[in-house]
């Protein structure tokens, strides 16, 4: 079997399995009573506002795709806004399943009726991904400046000096160290020199400030700039709707969904689609906050569920609607 497979297959097994014990994490208190609990606090959700929070989110995509519309038309390619909305969602669908593949596979589909070369469009996702790297530091940023407490609650050093440490504590702490190791192993696979590695450290990062400093070879910067703010405030009202759908959430406010935010998008990263990360991390900090262990892990698996539905749905219809929209454009030519 080819080296590349196996690396694959292991990085997806890793991703998965990162999932499940997250999910487990998140429901092995979940006793008899604590179960009933559960059903409880389920039945008092007011559904009403998931319709609310799920326009914010698909709103929040579509901008996205106007945002990757922007990096493209400077290339010389006039594409359709609603192209680019369908393929951010089927990207994101993709992603559920297969972590990263959905990038490949969203400027697969635009390739092929917009004919922009699929490698000029995997150069614009990779800038988009670094100024949603930096949005999310900014993000961090605001949620400790506003919360200053919260650094000793999160920060791994005073895990390890407090004997009062948080389970949250420990997860990041833990990371840290498996992520140190996956790199050295990863290192060692590649039989990497010092000089080698810091050389592409070096490339790395030159690349990054390059991606960044693009935006201003944009035709509307100022426009990708407001988009970019825009589709993250979108994220940030979609959590505090969310905490007006509990009973038991409805004091909390912006701040409180900043710090939602936050863990919330790192629990998207480090498993595919989120799932059980996110539950967790979410369930961790509201019970930070003070919230009980019942409905704080509902609060986060439902919040959980109506992104995942949003994608599910948004990615099946843009999977049908695609084709047959511009199979009507080429009729109307």
């Amino acid at each position: 079997m080819p080296k590349r497979l196996i690396t694959t297959t292991l990085q997806y097994v890793v991703f998965f399995g990162i999932g499940l014990l997250f999910a487990w994490l998140s429901l092995r208190e979940l006793d008899q009573e604590k179960w009933l609990q559960l059903k409880v606090t389920l039945q008092s959700v007011n559904l009403w506002l998931v319709i609310p929070v799920s326009v914010f989110l698909l709103l929040s995509h579509y901008l996205r795709g106007l945002r990757w519309k922007l990096l493209i038309d400077p290339m010389g390619y006039q594409i359709r806004p609603i192209n680019s909305f369908f393929t951010v969602l089927i990207g994101y669908l993709v992603n559920l399943g297969i972590p990263r593949l959905g990038e490949i596979i969203r400027c697969t589909f635009l390739f092929r009726y917009e004919k922009v070369p699929v490698e000029k469009l995997i150069g614009t996702v990779i800038v988009e991904r670094l100024f949603d790297a930096v949005c999310l530091l900014v993000v961090f940023g605001l949620t400790l400046g506003l919360q200053p407490d919260l650094y000793d609650n999160f920060n791994p050093v005073v895990a390890i000096n407090s004997p009062a440490s948080t389970p949250t504590n420990s997860i990041v702490l833990w990371g840290i160290v498996g992520l140190l190791l996956l790199l050295i192993s990863w290192f060692f696979w590649k039989k990497k020199t010092l000089n080698e590695i810091a050389q592409q450290m070096f490339i790395f990062f030159d690349r990054v400030l390059n991606g960044l400093l693009s935006v201003k070879k944009l035709q509307k910067p100022r426009l990708f700039l407001l988009l970019t703010l825009a589709i993250w405030t979108l994220y940030l009202l979609a959590g505090y709707i969310g905490f007006k759908a509990f009973e038991t959430t409805h004091q909390y406010g912006l701040t409180e969904a900043l710090t939602i935010l936050a863990v919330g998008s790192i629990g998207m990263i480090i498993s595919p689609g989120g799932i059980g990360a996110y539950a967790y991390l979410i369930l961790q900090t509201m019970q930070w906050y003070g919230l009980d262990y019942t409905n704080a892990l509902a609060f986060g698996w439902v919040l959980w569920l109506v992104q995942t539905a949003v994608i599910l749905c948004g990615g099946v219809i843009s999977f049908g609607l695609f084709p047959w929209v511009n199979s009507l454009r080429t009729k109307n030519q």
